[in-house]
């Protein structure tokens, strides 16, 4: 599927010219790939694992807490509170429950969230053509996004439902390799793959925000704040400029996907409840519990999420493009050129 899609993104991989490209040299020496070959894809996809999964990993104990006030407000009344009745009843240790379903949930989706966005870039870009491209490009980062985030979310649902289970149902399993032949025995296929459609309700609106809104503020900080242009910026400070927007873009995400991250928590927790039905009985504050956590959480999140990606771009020397410029076709249409 990855390279079928990656082939028509492929096709014409420098048609995107919005993008500065070829004149940037991003096709030039110094660079270990091409932009848009398949090596190029790959290593982006490997670049969405080590963001993803460590960083998911990391935050596992304040996602244990959040879930746990999602599904019993009663019970776990804050963050602090949380955290304390947790180590009272589970201990230190109890704090990580369900890490190894969150690694390699989140490492599989990051490989085809950021993967796949970056396929889905170039391949609308290539349809919009040069001038299209840079009007419409907030709309292309939303529409490659929510594509990437679709295949993405269906390669996380399995580890979320088992990491949610562990995390929110005491007794019921403390590691994965319990959890998931429990749930399978339980529920068959089902268990695992019922709360697809409340994570791409949570997660494309997200990962939409977290692309688009990134996108755009690394754009209006190096013409706005950063002093000199991006190709003058060391690589130090690109990736200073890169954690600053992508906390910006985390913050929005938080919102943006709370309500409908409350409904996966509960929804993985019960057996035969709808997501129609979760949200009803959750009402318009519940839905909002634990949003404080949430907004700590993944805007940290996202910022080291970019941070990590951009550095294991500069470290494989793959092809970064900078901030997109209006075309001079365009310029002149618009008579902007003498």
């Amino acid at each position: 599927m990855f390279s079928s899609v990656a082939h028509l993104a492929r096709a014409n991989p420098f048609s995107a010219p919005h993008l500065q490209l070829v004149h940037d040299g991003l096709a030039g020496p110094g660079y270990s790939c091409e932009y848009g070959s398949m090596k190029f894809y790959a290593l982006c996809g490997f670049g969405g694992v080590l963001s993803c999964g460590l960083t998911h990993t990391a935050v596992v104990p304040l996602d244990l807490v959040k879930c746990r006030m999602q599904v019993d407000p009663q019970k776990y009344k804050g963050i602090f509170n949380g955290f304390s009745v947790t180590l009272k009843e589970d201990g230190v240790r109890g704090l990580a429950k369900g890490w190894a379903p969150t690694f390699i949930g989140y490492s599989m989706q990051g490989l085809c969230k950021f993967g796949f966005y970056e396929v889905f870039k170039v391949f609308y870009s290539n349809m919009l053509g040069e001038e299209n491209a840079y009007v419409w490009r907030t709309s292309l980062y939303l529409a490659a996004s929510a594509s990437a985030e679709f295949f993405a979310d269906i390669a996380l649902a399995p580890m979320e439902a088992t990491k949610v289970r562990i995390q929110t149902q005491p007794g019921y399993a403390n590691t994965l390799r319990d959890a998931a032949p429990k749930m399978y025995k339980e529920e068959g296929l089902k268990a695992f793959y019922k709360g697809v459609a409340p994570l791409w309700m949570r997660q494309i609106p997200y990962t939409m925000m977290k692309f688009a809104c990134f996108e755009r503020t690394v754009e209006a900080l190096y013409k706005f704040v950063v002093p000199k242009p991006r190709s003058e910026c060391t690589k130090p400070e690109q990736l200073v400029v890169t954690f600053i927007a992508g906390y910006i873009a985390g913050v929005f995400c938080a919102i943006v996907s709370h309500p409908a991250d409350s409904v996966v928590s509960v929804l993985n927790k019960e057996k035969g409840s709808s997501a129609s039905q979760v949200l009803q009985r959750l009402g318009f504050r519940g839905v909002w519990k634990g949003l404080f956590a949430r907004i700590i959480m993944i805007g940290t999140l996202t910022a080291l999420q970019w941070f990590i990606y951009d550095s294991v771009k500069v470290y494989f020397r793959l092809p970064r493009p900078p901030p997109p410029e209006m075309p001079e076709s365009l310029k002149k249409k618009l008579g902007l050129t003498q």
